[in-house]
């Protein structure tokens, strides 16, 4: 097993053999529910390819929230990593792929060992607090238009950084649970987001035709 991720790139070659040696390539299939609690106490994981949404829901209402949204180079769970307790969010395959598994002890100990591995996971860590953070605010203070002009232009920017588009091939509703509200709520957004001609939409695949409008209805809310 060859590991190769981009954000990887700096630890040492002596740490990237340990990591090829201990780690076992796993794969998921859509609609499966892998990642559980248990799992997380005993596993660190670092995805490859696919998607999974991890998210919390209300059994009552069925309504769902997805916390985070995870692709290549994405990392769970660092919750677990930190403090060593169950971390209960439901998980789901969107898109079937690969993960990393490495024993979640092992990866407490290259934090400290090697302090470029460190670095790449406090980073990732950052992230995902600004990320939650953003997440918090964005469902008290947004609408649910301006939720979803700011998640299609994150998700652009992070396919040209990482070559990932996070939305393509999700439904609707999966768009809808990511931004706090429901599919006929999105349904209407992106039906005007084409008569405006910021938007192109297939079946689950949004593609944009004309940033700049984008931008300008993003800036008239932010």
């Amino acid at each position: 097993m060859r590991f190769q991720l981009e954000s990887f790139n700096r630890i040492s070659d002596k740490l990237r053999h340990e990591i090829e040696e201990i780690g076992t390539i796993i794969t998921f299939e859509k609609h499966e529910a892998p990642f559980d609690f248990d799992d997380t106490l005993r596993y660190f994981f670092i995805f490859l390819s696919g998607k999974v949404k991890f998210f919390q829901m209300d059994f009552h209402s069925g309504k769902e929230q997805v916390i985070y949204l995870m692709t290549r180079g994405d990392m769970y769970d660092t919750v677990v990593l930190l403090d060593n307790r169950p971390h209960d969010l439901m998980s789901e395959v969107l898109e079937s792929g690969e993960a990393l598994r490495l024993p979640i002890g092992k990866v407490r100990e290259w934090m400290y060992q090697y302090p470029a591995f460190g670095e790449v996971i406090l980073r990732y860590i950052a992230s995902q607090v600004r990320h939650v953070e953003e997440l918090a605010a964005d469902l008290t203070l947004l609408d649910t238009k301006e939720r979803l002009l700011k998640l299609i232009v994150e998700s652009i920017e992070k396919s040209r950084r990482t070559g990932v588009n996070v939305l393509e091939n999700l439904s609707h509703a999966e768009i809808a649970n990511l931004i706090g509200t429901v599919r006929h709520v999105v349904d209407r957004h992106i039906k005007q987001l084409k008569a405006d001609g910021i938007l192109e939409a297939g079946r689950r695949k949004l593609s944009l035709k004309n940033m700049e409008k984008l931008q300008e209805q993003l800036d008239t809310f932010l």
